[in-house]
Parts: C-alpha cells; structure tokens; sequence
C-alpha cells in the first residue's frame, strides 16, 4: 500500500523522472516494422488517451519530493481506499481496450474452408465486406460504355516498341496511374532488337523468276544469302517433319516452305534447323487467315526464348557493362516471311511427292530443281523502352503482390494485340483504386500493374523486368495475370495457366455471368478443363514468368473458335477488323475479361491464405511418371544394353509419393494450426509460394535453358524431354546417350524431391526417404 501510495504521489506531484518510449510503425514496403526507441528526461514527457495528447505542466521552482511516513489517520484510509479503487478502474480499462483489439484484429482462420467452397463472411482485412459484396462492387465499378473513350485515346496507328508513338503511350498510362491515386514508377531498359533493312529489302527469287522486295520480316533471323530447294512441311510442327522423315526425304539444306500457326513461328524454325534446313519462309495460309489480301505482310520473330536475347538470364540495363554473349534460342538459320500470294505461286509450281493425305494432299513437297534464293538484310538496333507501373498496396502483407500486365506496342495497329489490353488494364486499376479510395475495400496483399514495352519482340519488357529483379520476385510474387490479346473473337474462351490456379479459374469461370448464364455454362459444359484449359505457349507473355521465374501464371482470352485471329501480327489488326470478328461486341467482351481477371486478383488478395490447389501438381507428374515407365520397359526390352535392369523407376516414384505427403501434410497442418494468427499465415502461404518455384531446376543454366521449369518448361531437363529421350534410346538413334539420359533422370527426380522437402517445411519435420 505504501508503493502504490508513492506512485500515485509522483503521477501527481510530478516528480522528475527518465523513461524509454517504443514507436512501432508499419513498415509497407518490407518485411519487419520499425521499432524507434528514444530516451527521455523530466520535461519533455507527454501523455496522451485515446491519442490525445495533455502536456503535464512541470513547475520548475518545485521543491524536490521527501518522502514521508504517513500515520494510519482516518484521512490516510481514505486516501489509500480512492488509490486502491483508482487502480482497479485503470485496470479494468485497460484489460477492455487489450481484449476489444483482439477481437478486430485481423485472423485466418476463415481460410481454412476448402477452395471449392465460397467464403461468405467477414474477413479482418475487409471490414464489413465478404466475398459477394466484394465482386459485387467489382461488377458495379464496369461497364461497357466506359470502355469506349479508353480505346479511343490509347488506338495508334504506330506504336512499335521504343518509337515515338509507344513512348506517348507510356506517359498516358502513367498520367492515368498517377490520377487513380496509385504510387508510380518506371523500368527503363537499352534492348537489342532486329528490325527490317532501313535501305533495301529482304528478297526472294523461285527459279528463274524476277527477284521479289519483301516488306514483311522475323525479328533475329539469321543474314546472309542461301539458295536451296524448297520443301513443303505443313506447319513444320516436329511430328510434321517425322512424317518427311519417314517417307525418306531429304531436308538437309532445303528451303522449308511452312503455314503460319499452331506452334511459334520461332518453334518452327528450331525445328527445322535441327533437321539441318538451310532456311524457313513461312506464310499465311488462306485456309487459316482469310485477310483477303494476298498480299499483306506478315511481322514477327523466331527467338526461342523471350527477352533481349543479347543478354540472356540478366537484364538489358546497359549492354557496356557486360561481355557480348547471345542466347541460345537465337536461330543460325535464314528466317523470312511472304505473302500468301507468293506462296501460292511457288506452291503451284512445286515438284516432287504429292504431300500426305493428311495435311490435304492437294500439294506437291518440293523437288531438289524447284530451288529458291532467300536474301535477309536484318539490322540490329538499340532502342530503349520502358515499363510503366503502379500498385495498390496491401494493408496486411504489403510486401506479397499478384501482377496484372499487358503489352502496350505492336507491329501496326495492333487493336486487339495490345489496344485492348491496355484499356482492361486501366479499367481494372481504375475500379479497384476506386474500391479501395471510397468504399473501404481493404486489400491483404498489393497489387501491381504494369504496361510492358516490346512484346512483339518476344515479351522482352516483361523479361528483362523478370531478370532484373528475379531474386526478390521469387519471394514476393505470388501470381500473374496476363491480359495480352484477351478478345479476339467471341465463339470460344480459352485459358492457359499454372496447374495451382486451376480451381481458382474455375471458381471465377462460374461466378463471372456472361449473357444468359456465366462464362463456365457458355464455354466450360462438361469436361470444364478439356473444353477451356490450353497448354501456355512459348510466345505467350504469362509464359517466362511461369517457366523462367516460377510465379503461378494465367493467360485467358475470347476466341475465333478453332482457328486464330486471322489479323495477329498483320498491319490490318484495326477495331474494324476486331468488330467483324466478334459481332460488334467488343466493349462488352472487354468488359467480361476485366471482370475474369480482377474476380482471380480480388480472390488472391482478399482471402487469408492464397487460393492455390498443391493436389493439381500431383496429378500431372503422376501422368508423366506412367509415360516415363513405359518407355523405360520399352527400351529395357528392346535395348537391354542401353539401360540395365538395375535402372528402376523406384526413384521418381519415390519423388512423386513425397511431393503428394507433403501436400495433403500442409492442409492437414493448415486444419489443425491456430490460424488466428497473421504471423501463421504468412508462414503457410510462403510455403505455398514455393512451390512454384522450387519446380525450377537448379541445374542447368538460365543462359542454355531459360525456361527452367520441368513439368512445364522446355529443354532437355524436362520430364517431357526424358519421354522423348527414351524414345530415341528405344530406335538407337545417334543422338541419344544412355549416360547423359540415366543423369537427367536422376536431376529431375531429384528437383521433385526438393520441392517436397520445401513444401513439407522445416529441415527436422523432413523424412528422407530416398
């Protein structure tokens, strides 16, 4: 009684004192708060309630505090018992206020339900809005009409990557960024790109015909000058080339003659240099682009990669600084477009075997008289372009953030290439700014947009972005959402994406209403996943950040059905074209592709744990583990010399249960945590995070093989590669190694074991059971 005597004398009398003052502060840009601690003496103290502030008036010509012995007088009783009763109020007040933040405090454990099921309730980060209410207000934020005037002021006639027009471009979008209230910023680059000869052309002359100036080009062809006879492969797709293989044609030092589509015009060439092709034209074909103009130019590249390939696995900042090195990927071999009006002529012309049925039968292949001069005067030129960003941030895990980006150059016009894209990319910044200014949506995690230069070059902004910063993107992205060429017709919709996305799409598929019903009754009856999923092809932007960096991607669009948008990569890609292709309806398919893609960013930032299914995985290296079996049986039948019987599949099988343990071990662990807890929930997202990239090989080189992915890669660290591998071994052929295919096998088992080790957790919670 006599201490707390004291203590009430010296909060009133003012005795002179020193203390230590914690300010905690957020820290939003990284990952640990600030912690300022300050020494103080008698005068400057301040107190404060409820954030209010009093200064204490301090008497300086007060006479230093004796202490006294105080009797028990009926006036010191009475004095204690206010003391004793002031206590227990301050208490009191004290333990309310303590136990009132706990409960508003943001907790997890709504994220525990199962990710086929809504959450439908309150979440810490979004005060008095759940999920419904959440897309709800993303759908009143939207609408047709509203993407009129943003395609209006972003359509170009010109806008090729680093030109006049693409850098007008960049400074609306960022003027629009910076009007939205979200922080700003921009990546600049010096890339090396290959544009058409400045003086003069690149040609071609068909036997004794007149030479022909070409207007149309690849970007990182190979130059120079060969003369060879041409051959007719279809749409040089490798199993296209087996079939000429297999009917004894020679395709050493031909001209390759190929249809444009299905597979890269890059992937094309890569195939026909391995079959020792001295050089590939490649056209549209009237069957599969109906341009009705024989002849328009056709504009593309053939990196087998994507980025400056002059600076591979680093980015592009200033080439004085590094070594001169190129990629792998770039081409050896002559690579040109033509019109489909000259390809008619010289296919008219052509000897030799009449082609498969299969492919129509209505062409002849090619003789070894039928020879061609193909001329490419490509030049090189540094150009610098920029990236333009913007970000939402977190108010939970500022530091986590879901990507959405879209290329805003193009060959020509590029209306649906890039025009449409950028103006999704607006709206949705623009609507979900707006959610969080004015009616208190609360996103966990940021969200950044960016406007990437040099697309049509081979996604080069977006990568030398990845490659710059590919360290801390690793543990700070967690998705990306690509929006590259999202309307292109309206009879079919296609999504590409990361396996760990996949219940996510098919949530949004079913919640997005689309005319009569929703995008999953129009486009996904039945089987959902064979009627809309679609392998990530290697041209597409989502693609390097899903093989080359390991953040979950997805890439989705309104389709022409079977066939591609006929004006890709055309100067006649206008929104006169766009609006034959789909009806008139291009504000309105834009405006259900904005709702598709933010209803996926929303989820990933809105809800505790990130939405990512780690079961989908198991399935697909499942299916590659049957394959791979298979094969090994095969080969050990037939060339029992090549792999001994002591080569079993115990390994990766091994792998495979690992990976599939650790999987359903982090749902169990994520049912039996205390997940009220912000700390335990950055844990198991981190978790979740990782595996993704932990798919990556370590290795093999960035350089050799970018897309470093095994299960959705390519290169010969690839499941898909130890297949084919096997093939080889099974026919003997010369290029295949027994030794080089047992340590592949070994690397890839060994990288899926790995990602079970990581996902399972701490290093004293692992059983090794390799």
């Amino acid at each position: 009684m006599d201490q707390a005597r004291s203590t009430i004398s010296k909060i009133f009398n003012g005795e002179p004192h020193s203390y230590t003052r914690f300010n905690l502060t957020q820290n939003m840009e990284g990952d640990n708060s600030q912690v300022e601690m300050k020494l103080s003496s008698d005068m400057d103290e301040e107190v404060g309630v409820n954030g209010v502030g009093d200064h204490l008036n301090h008497n300086s010509n007060r006479k230093p505090y004796v202490a006294q012995k105080l009797g028990r007088t009926p006036k010191n009783l009475c004095f204690m018992a206010a003391a004793t009763l002031l206590i227990f109020i301050i208490g009191y007040l004290i333990g309310y206020l303590v136990h009132r933040k706990k409960d508003i405090a943001p907790t997890c454990a709504a994220s525990i339900a199962r990710y086929d099921e809504p959450v439908a309730h309150e979440t810490g980060a979004a005060p008095l809005m759940d999920w419904d209410d959440l897309k709800n207000l993303l759908t009143e934020k939207l609408s047709a009409a509203k993407f009129e005037p943003v395609f209006k002021e972003l359509s170009r006639v010109d806008h090729r990557a680093g030109s006049p027009g693409d850098e007008t471009l960049a400074n609306k979008v960022m003027k629009k960024f910076n009007d939205y209230g979200m922080s700003t910023w921009t990546d600049e680059h010096y890339v090396k790109v290959q544009d058409a000869p400045a003086s003069g052309f690149n040609r071609i002359k068909f036997k004794n015909e007149t030479s022909k100036n070409l207007e149309g080009f690849l970007s990182y062809s190979a130059t120079g000058t060969v003369t060879g006879a041409v051959l007719y492969t279809y749409y040089g797709q490798e199993s296209d080339l087996r079939v000429l293989r297999d009917k004894g044609i020679n395709q050493t030092g031909r001209v390759m003659l190929v249809r444009a589509g299905r597979i890269s015009f890059a992937e094309k060439v890569a195939n026909a240099a391995k079959m020792g092709a001295a050089a590939v034209l490649i056209y549209p074909d009237p069957d599969d682009y109906a341009i009705g103009d024989a002849a328009t130019p056709l504009f593309g590249h053939v990196h087998m990669g994507s980025g400056d390939p002059y600076t591979p696995g680093f980015p592009s900042f200033n080439h004085t600084q590094f070594p001169p090195v190129q990629s792998s990927g770039l081409p050896k071999i002559l690579a040109q477009t033509i019109t489909a009006g000259m390809a008619t002529k010289i296919l008219r012309a052509l000897e030799g075997q009449n082609e498969p049925e299969s492919w129509g039968g209505l062409n002849r292949l090619g003789g070894e008289n039928d020879l061609i001069t193909v001329e490419v005067n490509n030049v090189l030129k540094e150009k610098k372009i920029n990236n333009v960003f913007g970000v939402i941030k977190g108010f939970v895990d500022a530091d986590r953030y879901v990507v959405i980006g879209a290329q805003r150059d193009a060959w020509g016009p590029g209306f649906a290439t890039s025009t449409v894209g950028t103006s999704v990319l607006l709206e949705l910044a623009r609507s979900i700014s707006d959610m969080v200014k004015n009616d208190g949506f609360k996103p966990r995690r940021s969200i950044v947009f960016a406007s990437w230069s040099a697309g049509e070059y081979g996604s080069v902004g977006a990568t030398e972005w990845l490659e710059g910063y590919l360290s801390s993107l690793s543990m700070k992205a967690f998705a990306y959402i690509n929006l590259d060429a999202v309307v292109k017709g309206q009879k079919g919709f296609k999504v590409g994406a990361s396996p760990l996305l996949h219940g996510l799409i098919e949530s949004a598929l079913n919640e997005v209403h689309f005319r009569s019903g929703s995008l999953f009754s129009q486009y996904a009856k039945g089987n959902w996943e064979s009627n809309v999923l679609e392998p990530l092809k290697v041209d597409n932007a989502a693609y390097p950040f899903l093989a080359f960096s390991g953040i979950p991607s997805v890439s989705f669009g309104f389709t022409s059905g079977s066939s591609d948008y006929q004006y890709s990569g055309t100067n006649l890609d206008t929104r006169e074209r766009l609006n034959s292709a789909t009806g008139n309806q291009v504000p309105q398919l834009a405006e259900i592709s904005t709702k598709f893609a933010g209803q996926i960013a929303l989820r990933l930032v809105h809800d505790h744990l990130l939405r990512m299914d780690l079961t989908k995985y198991d399935k697909v290296i499942r299916t590659h583990m049957v394959h791979i079996n298979s094969k090994v049986k095969a080969v050990q039948r037939m060339q029992p010399q090549l792999l001994p019987k002591a080569l079993t599949m115990q390994w990766l099988i091994s792998a495979s249960g690992s990976y599939s343990r650790a999987s359903r071990n982090l749902a169990s662990d994520i049912q039996n945590s205390d997940l009220d807890d912000i700390e335990m929930c950055r844990v198991i997202n981190d978790r979740i995070m990782a595996v993704e990239r932990n798919f990556l090989s370590p290795y093999v080189s960035p350089r050799d093989s970018p897309f470093r992915h095994i299960l959705l890669g390519s290169g010969p660290h690839t499941l898909k590669a130890l297949s084919t591998h096997l093939e080889a071994l099974r026919i003997d052929h010369p290029d295949s190694d027994a030794d080089l295919f047992r340590n592949q096998f070994a690397l890839a088992t060994w990288t899926i074991q790995g990602c079970a080790n990581s996902l399972a957790g701490d290093i004293w919670s692992l059983n090794n059971e390799i």
